[in-house]
């Protein structure tokens, strides 16, 4: 079918930041005496609002992280950030593609706003996005896999949800496209596809640029 609304995740999607994010987040817990090896990360936080780790540590550990908690990660992630962070590859191939086609398309993540546009700017994605076309968590109160945050970005956009396309690489992304009514499919870089299939994908991505089949841009579109 066609869309009238490609929602991108971030990160993992655009940019390649779950490595960088998921180590720097193992490392601190393990520092902070909660032991979390990167797997750990990726199975428990990957897709999910910051509160996420605020509230596994709490129910795991009956503990609380240091009140600057989030802002120090944040400042250990950027500096990553810096050196490290790359753009997915075939993103900017993709978003180009979409831009010149005039085929409408945001971002919806649920990380931080400030988070979000760090990354689109240390990896020259950030021109393609404007200002009003990039949504956070922070703008619904709650993350993925709740489907507030796709169906907010559906809603400002004027689009209806099933008219939308959400590309995303984590169970629970799939899982808030799904409970918003809107197809979706798995881009299975670091994610088991099976996880992806299983918690609703309506198909997988090997490489972003198979995207461009899907709205009519591929060779044969």
């Amino acid at each position: 079918m066609s869309y009238d609304l490609v929602i991108f995740d971030n990160d993992g999607v655009l940019v390649d930041s779950e490595p960088i994010s998921n180590r720097t987040l193992a490392e601190y817990l393990t520092e902070l005496g909660y032991p979390t090896a990167i797997e750990d990360s990726y199975r428990d936080f990957m897709g999910c609002a910051a509160h996420t780790v605020h509230d596994v540590i709490a129910e795991r550990y009956g503990a609380r992280l240091p009140e600057r908690f989030d802002e120090l990660f944040h400042d250990r992630v950027f500096t990553a950030f810096r050196s490290e962070l790359t753009a997915v590859r075939g993103a900017e191939q993709v978003l180009k593609a979409l831009q010149q086609a005039g085929i409408p398309y945001c971002v919806a993540s649920s990380a931080h706003h400030q988070w979000i546009r760090t990354a689109l700017d240390l990896t020259g994605l950030r021109g393609y996005h404007a200002e009003e076309r990039i949504f956070s968590a922070q703008d619904v109160g709650i993350g993925k896999p709740a489907p507030d945050l796709f169906l907010h970005a559906a809603r400002t956009l004027g689009v209806d949800p099933a008219r939308c396309l959400v590309i995303e690489d984590s169970r629970n992304g799939v899982l808030a496209a799904r409970a918003a009514g809107m197809d979706v499919y798995g881009y299975a870089a670091l994610t088991d596809p099976a996880r992806l299939t299983a918690a609703g994908a309506t198909g997988l991505l090997a490489e972003l640029p198979e995207l461009l089949d899907l709205v009519g841009l591929g060779a044969n579109g």
